[in-house]
């Protein structure tokens, strides 16, 4: 009994710290993202995080004969709609199962947890450390789907890489998480404090995804180009990738910079970029922050070239924040829209809309992807053994999933690299005529 108690009390501390540490921390940059609560929870590992690894390593066997999966998603806010469809493929790929594994001798059960707060809008580094906490010191835990936002797994990875946890995020895709092409000074093994490797994604990362975008601008006849970001992980990553290739490809730059987020409007911005009169506005970023309103107001002050961002924006939430300042604009996005998948895709799209009577979004295939490549793991192994099944999800080879055939490499990236670009349309992406990108 003192054993226990003094556990939870263990717990109790780890969570005051973790609050303590990233309380007051904006939620916002990349920098402040990893010197506030992602830092502090990349720091801590040593502290609050490493007492968490060494409080659950001795009992991370858990019950033999259940196994708990968990996602970490914002499900408060604007990406509720986008985390909706995630969670809904989710369910989808465990019920195909009947929510167990290994010839139906281990139970799955499964937690959907939230790492968005109502007063932040968005996923927040307070709550991600939480989500991470918790699920490190709940023995029966096997697997950490998410995150979604590239952020909040700076904050979460080093947690959980202490407690020898896997995580399979559905979305990540800025390069500094798993390898140093497009990363920023110490990353990513800053992230993975024993050495070890315990984040994969099955989703191609922004190095891909930036590349493609300037070369599709330099298609659609793009000469100058004023840059945007959000100043967050993602955005600033993504936007900076696109400006060393519009670079190459000989584009003239009319402006760099990060926008503020939390601004009531954009209307100075929009004057100036009017002036500037580039082609197009790139703007690296996420549609929560005000990525619709910047739009808006870059039209309601005349600029009438074009705009592009990258999956970030890539959902229904954009449509309706930017509302008809959105016509025209170009998306880019890992893989291939519903409707255009094929095979095994085709068949997990069809059965998705069957279920759920609706569209699925962008990032709800890799949902189920991850959900895939966790089970396919713990099929492998038939126990509740966390560095085994760590192992196993990096030993994933030639695939067959929804997306394709791919392997998972020693980074966790997966290998598959296919992009493509959308145009809004009659206020919708349009999928009909989906550009290949390179």
């Amino acid at each position: 009994m003192k054993r226990r108690v003094s556990f939870f009390l263990l717990i109790s501390i780890m969570a005051g710290l973790l609050a303590a540490c990233g309380g007051t921390t904006p939620s916002g940059t990349a920098a402040t993202a990893v010197t506030g609560a992602g830092q502090a929870a990349a720091t801590a590992v040593t502290g609050a995080g490493q007492a968490a690894a060494t409080a659950v390593a001795p009992a991370a066997g858990g019950d033999a004969g259940t196994i708990k999966i968990v996602s970490s998603l914002p499900r408060t806010g604007s990406s509720k709609a986008q985390s909706d469809t995630v969670v809904n493929a989710i369910n989808q790929r465990l019920k195909q199962d009947n929510n167990t594994a290994c010839n139906g001798s281990i139970k799955i059960t499964y937690e959907d947890m939230d790492d968005a707060t109502a007063a932040a809008g968005k996923w927040d580094p307070t709550q991600e450390a939480n989500n991470a906490n918790k699920a490190a010191a709940d023995a029966s835990v096997m697997v950490y789907i998410g995150t979604f936002n590239s952020g909040a797994a700076k904050v979460s990875i080093p947690i959980l890489n202490a407690a020898g946890l896997v995580m399979i995020s559905p979305a990540n895709t800025y390069p500094g998480l798993t390898k140093t092409a497009g990363a920023e000074a110490g990353e990513p093994d800053k992230y993975y404090p024993n050495g070890k490797r315990n984040y994969t994604r099955v989703v191609p990362a922004d190095d891909i995804q930036g590349s493609a975008a300037a070369n599709w601008a330099k298609d659609l006849g793009v000469k100058s180009v004023y840059i945007l970001h959000d100043t967050e992980t993602y955005g600033k990553g993504i936007a900076d990738v696109f400006r060393t290739k519009a670079k190459e490809n000989g584009f003239t730059e009319a402006g760099y910079e990060g926008i503020d987020k939390k601004a009531q409007d954009y209307k100075a911005l929009g004057t100036k970029i009017k002036s500037a009169n580039p082609d197009l506005v790139y703007f690296g970023g996420i549609t929560q922050n005000n990525a619709g309103l910047l739009l808006k107001d870059l039209r309601a002050a005349g600029f009438t070239g074009k705009f592009m961002g990258p999956d970030g924006i890539y959902e229904e939430a954009f449509l309706e924040a930017a509302g008809e300042a959105a016509e025209g604009a170009y998306i880019t996005f890992g893989g291939v829209p519903g409707p255009k998948l094929t095979g095994k895709g085709k068949e997990w799209y069809d059965a998705y809309k069957a279920q759920f009577n609706s569209e699925p979004e962008v990032y709800a295939v890799y949902g189920y992807e991850a959900t895939n490549v966790a089970l396919a793991a713990i099929n492998k192994v038939c126990k509740a053994d966390r560095a085994a099944i760590l192992g196993a999800v990096f030993a994933t080879k030639d695939f067959d999933g929804v997306t394709g055939k791919f392997s998972i490499d020693a980074n966790g990236d997966t290998t598959l690299t296919t992009m493509s670009g959308v145009q809004v349309k009659g206020g919708k992406f349009d999928t009909e005529n989906v550009a290949v990108l390179k």
